[in-house]
């Protein structure tokens, strides 16, 4: 959706039972849930994390987790992925 120095910004979209392919973060990031939805993380450890995201929730993650995402809910989850990059002045 926009990247810059400072700031690379993912929109998803997973309607019920859809599963993100297996994917890294390398850097931090915060997820804003503007639809909620029941999430699995499945990590490469494996590793299950059950998430409830509440519409609206914000979340910060640290970098370095290889993991995939699946919808195991009844309604669409669209989440904002918002990844922060080193660089730039701080505010």
């Amino acid at each position: 959706m926009l990247e810059n120095d400072k700031v690379r910004i993912w929109h998803i979209t997973l309607g019920p039972g859809e599963t993100q392919p297996l994917h890294h973060h390398g850097l931090a990031y915060v997820v804003v849930a503007v639809q909620g939805a029941r999430n699995v993380i499945h990590t490469a450890a494996g590793e299950r994390i059950d998430v409830a995201e509440e519409t609206g929730a914000v979340v910060f993650r640290e970098p370095g987790q290889t993991h995939m995402l699946t919808n195991v809910g009844d309604t669409v989850y669209i989440g904002r992925i918002i990844e922060l990059k080193a660089g730039g002045n701080p505010a």
